[in-house]
């Protein structure tokens, strides 16, 4: 169990630090979560083995999911030190949030029953809550965590009443494979009850996921969480979490759930995927088109992006659906944490995150323009970026589950981001001083020492997204290693 709770033992005790320790906590905390990746790396190949009273399973497929969780909060934890510099409020508070996210999301990675899939991501929900609203005196970032508090208790909500539909059917089980057996014995599986729970159990786990129509907390959580340096609406390092954690564990959670007490019920619970894919792949990348925030052309790519990845959960274990669903979340987590990583440091030095203020960037630091500009060509995925790659597998298994129109949906829609993520790198690069804002022509690096760190997260993340489709080869042999 250290994998799980090492996170959480570098934040317990230390509520009352000075500011001098400060650099200690980072460490602690950065420390803790390799350590936690290290335990799971030697367990990795390791005989299946079942916890807690059959509460919780240990296998490859839920290592792997918990393994980029670890890495999302271990890439997160640099892009804070300034964001935490700038308050008032404890480090300790800060990391405990972010620490006891990331437990939560493991766990729901491997839980095994529904009592478990319920209370792991409370846990996690919780902690985003606290994160989101983390600047109590900003009023707009207050108004976004109401958002997200209310939306997420309404989706808890639905979620467990499907839960009670499934536990109800089953004949009073909770285990996942145990409501499957209780289906067998009762004769429900093709019953109306079951097709209840699927519709609430999709709704619940779409708010989680935010797909379209599930989506409309994700661009005012994105914009309204603010950093308090400013008073423009500029970036946060929370808003980098909430943005890949939530997806990485609710699609393993997803796939769980679907895959083994609905399995009697794959062609109806495939079209509800299909329909809710269709809607974030389109509207998801139309909308982005018209952003003129950077925090929400992100938060609406990331709807279009979702689409991508419920391709490979209704692929499933064939066809190597999962294996590309697990390599392209991979790509996504580097390729959008490094895109908000640049995003943290223009908005350091300039107090704005407005697409039209980067015009011109290129000009005063060239490194930060084309950082920008190769994350955004990866997530838009063009060779011989790993966005590329990732697609390409993707599209490629869909193809060959005859999930045709999806992939072709998936193809056109690419091409529309590609448009949009192609006008904010011409911008990027502009050299026409009529075009360039004041936001450039003054721009200037941030006192702040956290620049080195955040610039460190940023360049793994840029390098990550360049060459790892070139890796493509043992990527996937991982991936496709991954079986309940």
């Amino acid at each position: 169990m250290y994998p799980y709770f090492w996170p959480n033992s570098s934040s317990d005790d230390r509520f009352n630090s000075d500011q001098k320790d400060r650099p200690w906590f980072y460490s602690i905390s950065a420390t803790s979560l390799v350590i936690s990746i290290t335990a799971l790396l030697f367990r990795w190949r390791e005989e299946p083995r079942i916890s807690f009273s059959g509460n919780f399973q240990t296998n490859n497929f839920n290592e792997i999911f918990q393994f980029l969780i670890l890495l999302c909060s271990t890439l997160c934890i640099p892009l804070s030190v300034e964001y935490i510099e700038c308050t008032e409020m404890a480090i300790t508070e800060f990391l405990l949030f972010v620490l006891t996210a990331t437990l939560g999301g493991m766990f729901l990675c491997g839980a095994n029953d529904l009592i478990t899939i319920f209370v792991a991501p409370e846990c996690f929900s919780f902690c985003s809550y606290l994160l989101s609203g983390y600047t109590k005196r900003d009023v707009r970032s207050n108004e976004a965590t109401m958002k997200y508090l209310l939306m997420g208790g309404a989706s808890s909500s639905i979620l467990v009443h499907g839960f009670s539909w499934l536990y109800g059917s089953s004949g009073g089980e909770i285990e996942l494979q145990e409501i499957v057996n209780g289906l067998i014995n009762t004769q429900m599986y093709n019953s109306s009850g079951i097709s209840i729970a699927l519709i609430f159990i999709t709704v619940g786990i779409g708010f989680k996921l935010s797909p379209a129509p599930f989506h409309q907390w994700t661009p005012d959580v994105y914009e309204g969480v603010r950093n308090p340096l400013f008073d423009s609406n500029s970036p946060t390092p929370v808003v980098a979490f909430l943005s890949v954690t939530s997806k990485v564990a609710a699609s393993a959670s997803a796939t769980r759930i679907f895959d083994i007490p609905f399995y009697f019920s794959s062609n109806e619970w495939h079209l509800l995927l299909e329909i809710l894919a269709v809607l974030s792949m389109i509207l998801g990348n139309l909308i982005a088109i018209t952003q003129t925030s950077m925090k929400r052309m992100l938060a609406y790519s990331s709807i279009g992006q979702i689409g991508y990845v419920i391709i490979g959960i209704i692929v499933g274990d064939s066809n190597d659906g999962y294996a590309s669903m697990i390599t392209y979340m991979l790509f996504y987590i580097v390729m959008n944490l490094g895109t908000f990583a640049c995003i943290v440091l223009f908005g350091l030095r300039t107090g704005t995150d407005n697409i039209r203020d980067y015009a011109g960037l290129y000009t005063k630091d060239p490194f930060l323009a084309l950082s920008s500009a190769l994350c955004l060509l990866s997530l838009g995925g063009l060779p011989p970026l790993a966005g590329f790659f990732g697609k390409l597998y993707l599209f490629w298994c869909g193809w060959q589950a005859g999930l045709y129109f999806l992939v072709s949906i998936g193809l056109l829609t690419s091409l529309v981001s590609i448009y949009y993520y192609l006008k904010i790198i011409k911008l990027l690069m502009t050299g026409r001083n009529q075009e360039i804002t004041p936001y450039v022509q003054n721009y200037r690096r941030s006192p702040f020492r956290s620049n080195n760190s955040i610039e460190l997260s940023m360049t793994v993340c840029v390098i990550a997204s360049t060459i790892s489709g070139i890796a493509m080869n043992p990527i996937l042999a991982i991936a496709q290693d991954t079986l309940f």
